[in-house]
């Protein structure tokens, strides 16, 4: 039996896409009583990507990865595991199979994770203990979602957050741990202050016997609560997770955190004393993405060239469940630190 051998992880590429459907603010205004000014001065937000229908999110998740795979430089069938983080599946079964079908990584075991906001994050810190282990040396880890299936249309205070998306990252293993530290958590005693929940209709089989079906409820969300829960919870556990990898917040290069909205973004950075130049957001032209967000989010930053070598990102992810964490990574390639 192979020995378990203790090795690090680095980020060697990452990949993003989106659907082509744009709703904006002012389209918005014409299904829901709101306004642009209204949205962008509590939101951020300014349009959306919305998937049209006859599309996939596994679709959608595969063209994300297979940038990822192109920018790390490996082939498809060099992956080991594929982790697919999305709470919006296309398949209640999973949807991490069908995409490894797909790309033909054919070596990859494949699963799907669902930890809604913070699924990336939580995928993330997954695919590391896998790695960290032996076990695996190449993962795909993807956030997608589809959240506009799930969305009531005429309900404004929710159908103005939500948008389309699906972004990737490859890891490998190497002799240097780009994963400096983490952290993570669950109250499971907030739950309700947001959900997608089942709704269930009784069916009688025969006498005395029946079962529940039918199908999910739109998303419900108590927006005041998680914008508490959020600027308290998060900034703690970056703090925890800058502990664990040893570092002060002055030395993080960029706060990439869930894209929820961008006064949460803002009270977050302030409370840790980050300035506004250190934070990534993409919120304006997307929207909430859920488990996409941050993984679509450094996709363009890592494309653009904002962040460099060695650069040290805190993750941050929170959101349904109610679930929080972050990680804390340092950016480079696997010449970056051979070097």
């Amino acid at each position: 039996m192979k020995s378990l051998v203790r090795q690090g992880v680095v980020l060697t590429g990452t990949g993003s896409a989106v659907p082509h459907q744009c709703l904006d603010n002012h389209q918005l205004n014409q299904m829901v009583v709101t306004s642009d000014d209204w949205i962008k001065s509590r939101t951020g937000i300014h349009h959306r990507h919305l998937l049209p229908p006859k599309n996939s999110l596994t679709t959608m998740a595969t063209e994300a990865a297979q940038k990822a795979i192109a920018m790390a430089g490996i082939a498809a069938q060099d992956i080991d595991l594929i982790i697919l983080a999305t709470s919006t599946p296309d398949d209640l079964f999973g949807n991490a199979s069908q995409i490894q079908a797909r790309l033909g990584a054919t070596q990859a075991v494949a699963f799907d994770l669902t930890a809604a906001c913070s699924g990336f994050v939580f995928g993330l810190v997954t695919a590391a203990q896998f790695m960290r282990t032996g076990t695996y040396e190449n993962v795909l880890l993807i956030g997608a979602e589809v959240l506009s299936r799930w969305v009531d249309w005429s309900d404004r205070r929710t159908c103005i957050l939500f948008g389309d998306g699906a972004g990737a990252v490859v890891l490998q293993a190497s002799e240097y741990d780009c994963l400096l530290g983490f952290q993570l958590h669950t109250d499971g005693t907030q739950s309700q202050h947001l959900k997608l929940q089942f709704q269930e209709e009784e069916k009688v089989l025969v006498d005395n016997i029946s079962v529940g079906q039918g199908t999910y409820k739109p998303i419900s969300m108590n927006g005041q609560e998680v914008y508490r829960f959020a600027v308290q919870k998060v900034p703690e556990v970056i703090e925890k997770a800058l502990f664990r990898a040893g570092l002060d917040v002055k030395q993080v290069d960029w706060l990439l955190m869930h894209q929820a909205n961008q006064r949460i973004l803002d009270a977050v950075a302030e409370r840790l004393g980050i300035p506004d130049k250190k934070i990534i957001s993409n919120l304006a032209n997307y929207g909430n993405t859920s488990a996409a967000s941050i993984p679509l989010a450094l996709d363009e930053a890592v494309r653009r060239g904002q962040i460099k070598a060695h650069d040290v990102i805190a993750f941050a992810g929170f959101g349904a469940g109610l679930s929080w964490g972050a990680a804390i990574f340092e950016w480079g390639s696997l010449d970056d630190f051979k070097n």
